[in-house]
């Protein structure tokens, strides 16, 4: 990269001439960043920008993961650290996952306050014994790229906006001589006693501090660096160190450190800086963050942000959201246009853009690296986002993909370990979950054209991270074809998605004509195989010497060799052949009929009580939507012979499962995977098995879309006669011509075009 700065910046707001010509029509206004916040969506409201590295929110409490020395349930609904059904905001952190179901991150929380100083937050049922405030949900405000809400205890009015690499702050205080701004450095998400490994804190001048943060934790060895800077100089300031006493206590207790002390340092701090502020006076904060350097977060600051106002860069920021929606135009009601934008909005917030505006960022070997050529992204969540988020961006934000793939390679080259990541952020892997999914959207990145790297070189980094034989029972299921149920809790779910993996791998291998490779992953891709038990018609753990484990429950999702789901589900886990899935179940008839009674069933709530990412809002019979293994499935009919259930259970899920309210979602949004699923089902096509160019087709839920894509072209989807009682497909046209199987190509969207649904109430059978 040449001329680093100009290219980081266009490359967030990067569109193609043709795009750019367009007029844009305003659809930020169908964003609501609060659907998903209650119950169990895991989304934040707060400020960000697409792919932004900065996630500014709300945090509505303080619970920590730890109670009495194990885990505390409780903290599972804070992955986000907002909840819509509490009472109470603590402040206003600069980093959050967005619908995750683990967590981390809460960084350099900020509170306004007036009167008495408390630097303890308080609890929920007496905001007024600490630094929090009570507020509702009537005087708050969620939009793309801007929050607002009133402190009811301070009389204050917060607003948050962003910037790439900033979040902006501006609070608007009453008459009064004793107003504080808050930096609490110990709050996080996912908190506990020890978490903070080092703090340092360097007041510049009167209105600039600088500072970094190191945590362990879900990533061990993240370290985020701060500048932040007051659009007024304060009058005080002060912290206090709540470290444990130590026996040395070295020489700098000769300084009266706790009152305007320039250079502070500690475990466990919190900071306060003190105004006079006059009535309705507002005073803006900036913060901007590093992975690098407190320098590079100055930079940062400048560069982005040092010469816009607030609302100057609340108009950027939703400027840039309503660029990055108009990338697909729909006509349909108010509530079909809320949750669709809503849910486009939650697919370009990960992954997050994780360099400097110099193209700076620490890497997996904790050396400074330079992004040449490409932005450089973290926040992969790749158990989730392999199955739909990526193959999305393959349609619609191909160029970013082609960055994230680059990215994904990064992290294996600076890897010790020389794999590809399984779940990562920030200079970390924090090995969350199974799989090695990260060979799959390789694959499919180059597959349908959109990686611009060695192609080679990708194909081997997949081959060397599916043959690590130390983790997590590859070698097992290198050497025996699956793994066996005592060396692992998720033995059957981690064989078949190895299976899937390899399947990927052997289509990479084909595509780049690699014969031999391509026979290698082929063959370990059938491995599924081992686990399936032909009497009983289920996938079910096996032990070492080859028998089935004899206590198994297909219900159950506890305990029985799946991870976060039962038997039921990871049955049909075989999207790289589900014709041979099908020929082992019994055939297309019997097949169908397992399918209708996963939809129609009843799981009760004791086959779930342990998954705490299950609950009942994401469940249809059997069949759990709201959490990922089975997101595929509905699609199965196609093979086997009756698309119109798929057509009828496809808009019976978008209808149940996504609703434009704070509990619209029926499971965890998970990095923007559901909210993916939602675009795709909606347009009325789905991929399968990633890896390869075909998308099953569905029913659109919308009259109409276009496709604005990167290359210039368009792609038109409508869908004559839809409505909520007209949902059966009767004919599919690709400009003009019929499509008979119920497969739409990669291709075929991106040369552009139209694609013509003809739907009706009565199936067509």
């Amino acid at each position: 990269m040449k001329n680093h700065k100009p290219i980081v910046f266009l490359s967030l707001v990067f569109l193609s001439a043709n795009f750019h010509a367009q007029k844009f029509e305003k659809l930020i206004h169908y964003v609501n960043p609060l659907i998903g916040t209650e119950k169990m969506g895991h989304t934040y409201p707060g400020a960000t920008v697409p792919f932004g590295a900065v996630q500014l929110s709300p945090e509505t409490d303080t619970i920590s993961y730890e109670l009495n020395g194990k885990y505390n349930g409780e903290v599972y609904k804070y992955c986000a650290g907002y909840r819509y059904e509490d009472k109470t905001i603590v402040g206003f952190s600069s980093t959050h996952f967005s619908g995750t179901g683990h967590s981390d991150l809460g960084d350099f929380l900020i509170m306004p306050t007036v009167g008495k100083l408390q630097l303890n937050p308080g609890t929920a049922t007496n905001s007024q014994s600490g630094y929090r405030s009570r507020f509702s949900h009537q005087n708050e405000t969620a939009e793309a790229g801007y929050y607002k809400v009133k402190l009811d205890d301070h009389n204050i009015l917060a607003e948050l906006t962003a910037t790439p690499r900033v979040g902006i702050h501006r609070y608007t205080f009453p008459k009064s001589d004793q107003s504080h701004i808050i930096l609490d450095l110990m709050a996080g998400i996912y908190n506990y006693d020890g978490k903070n490994v080092w703090t340092y804190v360097r007041v510049e001048n009167g209105n600039t501090i600088t500072g970094y943060r190191q945590t362990n934790g879900w990533a061990r060895t993240r370290t985020v660096y701060f500048a932040m800077k007051f659009s007024k100089p304060f009058k005080s300031y002060g912290q206090k160190n709540y470290d444990e006493k130590q026996v040395y206590k070295g020489f700098w207790r000769k300084f009266d450190q706790n009152q305007n002390f320039p250079e502070i340092a500690g475990k466990n701090l919190k900071m306060f800086f003190d105004f006079d502020t006059n009535e309705n006076e507002a005073i803006e904060v900036k913060l901007a963050i590093s992975p690098v350097s407190q320098t590079n977060a100055l930079e940062n600051l400048e560069k982005e942000a040092g010469n816009l106002s607030f609302d100057q860069a609340k108009t950027q920021a939703q400027n840039n959201w309503n660029k990055e929606l108009n990338k697909i135009v729909i006509k349909g009601s108010e509530t079909e246009k809320t949750n669709f934008y809503t849910a486009m909005y939650h697919t370009f917030i990960n992954p997050t853009t994780y360099m400097d505006v110099n193209g700076e960022y620490k890497g997996l070997d904790q050396n400074v690296h330079k992004a040449e050529g490409f932005t450089n992204y973290t926040t992969f969540s790749l158990w989730d986002t392999y199955r739909t988020l990526h193959p999305f961006f393959n349609i619609i934000q191909p160029k970013r993909n082609n960055d994230m793939v680059k990215s994904m390679m990064a992290h294996y080259n600076q890897f010790s370990m020389k794999m590809l990541p399984i779940w990562s952020h920030y200079a970390n892997d924090n090995w969350c979950m199974s799989g090695y999914h990260s060979v799959s959207v390789v694959a499919d990145a180059i597959i349908k054209g959109n990686y611009e790297g060695d192609p080679e070189e990708a194909l081997q980094a997949c081959i060397e991270t599916a043959n690590k034989r130390n983790y997590e029972g590859i070698g097992q299921y290198i050497d025996l074809g699956y793994i066996p149920a005592e060396k692992s809790g998720t033995s059957v779910s981690n064989t078949l998605e190895y299976a899937y993996d390899d399947w990927a791998i052997a289509q990479l291998a084909k595509h780049l004509n690699k014969p031999e490779i391509y026979n290698q992953f082929i063959k370990r891709s059938e491995n599924w195989k081992n686990n399936f038990d032909k009497t009983i018609g289920f996938m079910r753990p096996r032990l070492a010497d080859g028998s089935f484990k004899k206590d198994f429950d297909v219900l159950s999702t506890h305990g029985q060799g799946f991870i976060e789901g039962n038997s039921w589900n990871y049955s049909f886990f075989v999207p790289q052949n589900p014709d041979e899935l099908i020929s082992l179940m019994g055939g297309k008839k019997k097949f169908a009929s397992k399918l209708d009674e996963l939809f129609t069933m009843h799981l009760p709530d004791e086959f779930f009580a342990d998954t705490e990412d299950i609950t009942r809002e994401g469940i249809i019979g059997g069949y759990v939507h709201g959490n990922e293994p089975a997101h595929h499935v509905v699609y199965f009919y196609n093979w086997a012979g009756q698309p119109w259930k798929a057509q009828a259970q496809i808009r019976r899920i978008l209808e149940m499962q996504y609703k434009a309210t704070p509990d619209g979602l029926g499971g965890n949004d998970d990095a923007g995977q559901m909210s993916a699923w939602y675009i795709l089902s909606t347009l009325g096509f789905y991929p399968v098995a990633p890896g390869s160019e075909d998308y099953s087709i569905g029913s659109p839920a919308i009259d109409n879309a276009v496709l604005n894509l990167e290359n210039g072209k368009t792609f038109e989807i409508e869908a004559i006669n839809q409505s909520p009682k007209n949902i059966y497909v009767q004919k599919v046209l690709l400009n003009g011509k019929e499509i008979k199987n119920f497969t739409l190509k990669h291709t075929e969207i991106m040369n552009g075009g139209k694609l013509t649904f003809y739907v009706g109430s009565k199936a067509k059978k």
